[in-house]
């Protein structure tokens, strides 16, 4: 007698699981973007350095948003897509057309393990900047790295694959066209160093945590830097941000100790040295750093030379510094 073999549990419910990590992860990234597009604060009980909000922190910095859009948009398509491909060929019943629903088993199968893939990789290096750009613990985003980790273990082991050698094959290609892409995408999050401009800022990073009133600025000003800086102070511009801010903390370093001492500069965290949260919310600032020129607010990290063209400064422009 011929014993047939018996189907693994998790093979018959691997594609169940799959749609229900992806219902969740298009819940919990739905969410997030609601957040970004209305600015509400995040309900997260985690501190980032300095005492604000960890995951107020991580949705406000630079590295939240992709071409202008909010990053946990792309993941909730991201996740949408997922659940799409493991449900959808459970609706085709084997009785009823057998030879498409293989079909479409195969097929969505590869599209899982490739969906899978990058998104693993993608999170993985927001863990990094996690760890090492922002310095704060955001239990949203490790809650989706976690998903998307399980989602790509269970595309591996949620069937009997054939061709080993195609999944590697799939990874690989998958793994380098999603690194490569990930890193041009945030490739000027920190800014880049421009052509004859020899000195980069500093980086706040691997230093002491700041005090109430940040980092202290290493870079020297130059007259270019503090032309400016009065020029910004005449017109009335004001500087938003944060004391625990990295990215501010560029901000000040691409003026110099000097010049950025002549800056209108407003503490938005309550905790900071001589904060005025209630200006800061009046003005409507919800990320750091922000400017206020000619009553309109701009956000990021603005370079000497965009900060001369907003404001109509007139006199040179031999700044010393660039972005990294």
């Amino acid at each position: 007698m011929i014993r047939r073999r018996s189907t693994p549990w998790i093979h018959r419910w691997s594609r169940q699981l799959i749609g229900a990590i992806g219902a969740v992860g298009t819940l919990l990234t739905a969410y997030l973007s609601v957040l970004k597009f209305t600015g509400a604060a995040a309900a997260c009980s985690g501190e980032a350095a300095g005492g604000a909000s960890s995951c107020d922190a991580v949705l406000n910095s630079a590295y939240a948003e992709v071409f202008g859009l909010p990053l946990p948009l792309f993941g909730c398509l991201a996740y949408i897509s997922m659940a799409t491909f493991a449900l959808v060929p459970l609706a085709v019943k084997p009785e009823q057309n057998k030879a498409l629903r293989s079909q479409l088993e195969d097929w969505t199968w590869l599209l899982l393990f490739a969906g899978a893939t990058a998104m693993t990789i993608f999170s993985s290096y927001l863990m990094y900047v996690l760890a090492a750009k922002l310095q704060a613990v955001c239990w949203y985003c490790i809650g989706s790295a976690i998903f998307s980790l399980s989602l790509f273990v269970l595309t591996v082991i949620g069937r009997r694959w054939e061709d080993i050698g195609q999944l590697f094959f799939i990874a690989i290609i998958v793994g380098m066209v999603t690194l490569i892409g990930t890193l041009g995408v945030y490739a000027n999050v920190d800014g880049l160093r421009e052509p004859g401009e020899p000195i980069p800022i500093e980086s706040p990073s691997g230093q002491a945590k700041a005090g109430i009133g940040g980092w202290e600025i290493t870079s020297k000003s130059g007259e270019y830097e503090i032309e400016l800086a009065v020029h910004l102070n005449q017109i009335g511009a004001k500087k938003y941000g944060a004391y625990w801010c990295p990215h501010c903390y560029e901000q000040k370093q691409l003026f110099g100790k000097e010049a950025f001492s002549k800056i209108d500069y407003i503490e938005c965290d309550s905790k900071g040295k001589n904060a005025q949260p209630q200006i800061c919310k009046d003005a409507g600032v919800k990320s750091y750093p922000n400017w206020e020129i000619n009553g309109e607010l701009v956000e990021g990290v603005k370079t000497l030379d965009e900060l001369a063209d907003l404001s109509g400064y007139q006199g040179s422009r031999n700044f010393k510094y660039s972005l990294r």
